[in-house]
């Protein structure tokens, strides 16, 4: 089999496939080719291009670019199952009869591309439909050769762990957000003075960047790179009666990161709204100040967003009197980083930087890389919404799907480093599950700190106060 580089050096410089696909047929029917790269073909053609045959083996990347954008068109489970067939029909693998020795040549083909598919994409096979074309394409395979079986029982071994942790991780994060309670009813029931606050949990900015960045990473590692695709899933103008991925749930990994984002934003605005006294206020904001710098630093680009994006939500920008005793440099500079003009170019630049010391890091701290998530999904939505899936002619217009595999499986080798630095289980479980102000809780709180300077706030302060507290 071709061997493929490593995904981060895959592409060029323009986005394209640097290696050259005419390895199966020249001018095979049904593909289209600019300067050595497939820009478009049919989906039967293409999904031709990515069955192996004995003298061919299709490259790492077009499986990869393949399979992400695929679902744009058809289930997995219907390309899974025309896979199979394909599989079965081209090598006679149904002939009791087959050559055992053509078996044994095109059978590791076929397994290291259903090794891909399920290493890559697994929770495809969440699908029984998935699941039982894979049982049968795998037992025709193995039957009678005991190496293969080994081969094929470790990749369904792999699977079945994958998608366990994956069930694990859905029920915790069930059980975290069924915890999480709202701040006003806490304080309610219990007296301030002898509530927690992120200062009594943790008062050292380096750690808690740390601890954030265990969170981070550990929710980014369990977003599929299918979930960019279906997050976007629209009828397919070729596809007359069915929509893809209706039947369930598609991006909802994606989801739970996007929510964790406005977690952080709120938690940190409650934490600096809640405390009665303005010296202690002033005190939090230099303190989260300092945890948005230490992620700076760690390439945590996602949790300094957040912050930054707490402490300018309008409740807490408004305590004027607070922000007076606050020492701003440093929040300026990181403002500045993050600015949104010139389509955040300080940012872009920046994260740049973090990539290359990535690339090339002695230690598993200089690979982090966390990028501003929703800026990551707005790119990928632009890149999408800005060039047409179908071509005129009715071909899939595969120039489209390398770049958008380019930014994919940049983010898929962003998702794998490990977090390297210690756990913090009472700071893990406080920022998860802290109860924290919904915003008319946070423009209450932030009246009763500061109180209202004009008529009206002083008229929302009012209503505010009659609905909230006596709200049972």
């Amino acid at each position: 089999m071709p061997q493929t580089p490593p995904f981060p050096v895959m592409y060029g410089p323009n986005g394209y496939n640097k290696n050259i696909y005419k390895a199966k047929e020249e001018d095979y029917e049904g593909l289209y080719y600019h300067d050595n790269n497939l820009v478009s073909g049919s989906l039967e053609a293409l999904i031709e291009h990515l069955v192996p045959t004995v003298a061919y083996y299709p490259d790492r990347t077009y499986i990869f670019t393949f399979l992400l954008s695929s679902r744009l068109f058809t289930h997995p489970y219907e390309l899974m199952s025309k896979v199979c067939h394909l599989c079965v029909d081209q090598q006679r693998l149904s002939d009791p009869q087959a050559d055992k020795a053509r078996v044994r040549k095109i059978a590791p083909k076929i397994l290291q591309l259903l090794t891909e598919w399920t290493e890559t994409f697994p929770y495809d096979f969440r699908d029984e439909r998935m699941m039982k074309s894979l049982k049968e394409l795998t037992h025709r395979l193995s039957t009678g050769d005991e190496l293969y079986r080994k081969a094929v029982q470790q990749m369904t071994q792999t699977l079945i762990r994958k998608l366990t942790t994956l069930s694990q991780y859905e029920e915790a994060l069930a059980k975290i957000n069924s915890s999480v309670t709202d701040r006003l009813t806490v304080l309610k029931t219990k007296p301030q003075s002898i509530q927690r606050d992120i200062l009594t949990i943790c008062n050292d900015p380096f750690t808690l960047a740390q601890q954030l960045t265990h969170i981070e990473l550990e929710r980014l590692s369990y977003i599929g790179p299918e979930e960019f695709v279906q997050a976007f899933v629209q009828k397919d103008p070729l596809d007359n009666d069915k929509r893809c991925f209706s039947d369930h749930k598609k991006a909802s990994n994606l989801e739970a990161y996007v929510e964790w984002f406005n977690r952080l934003s709120y938690l940190v605005a409650t934490e600096i709204c809640m405390p009665v006294k303005k010296k202690h206020r002033a005190r939090v904001i230099e303190f989260f100040i300092d945890v948005a710098r230490e992620c700076f630093n760690i390439g945590n680009f996602n949790s300094l967003m957040a912050i930054i994006t707490g402490m300018n939500m309008s409740p807490v920008s408004r305590l004027k009197k607070t922000w007076g005793k606050v020492k701003t440099a440093k929040f300026d500079i990181l403002e500045h980083q993050m600015d949104p003009s010139s389509n955040f170019y300080n940012y872009r630049t920046a994260l740049r930087g973090a990539t290359q010391r990535s690339i090339t890091a002695h230690s598993s701290r200089e690979k982090i890389v966390i990028p501003f998530f929703s800026l990551l999904i707005k790119d990928i939505y632009f890149l999408n919404e800005g060039c047409t899936n179908r071509l005129p002619n009715g071909h899939v217009n595969f120039e489209k799907f390398w770049e958008l595999a380019k930014q994919v499986m940049e983010f898929m080798t962003w998702k794998k480093v490990e977090c390297p630095f210690d756990r913090d289980r009472k700071i893990l479980q406080y920022l998860l599950t802290a109860p924290v102000f919904s915003e008319d809780a946070l423009y209450l709180a932030s009246y009763e700190s500061e109180g209202p300077e004009n008529n009206m706030e002083k008229d929302r302060w009012k209503s505010l106060r009659s609905s909230l507290l006596n709200r049972t």
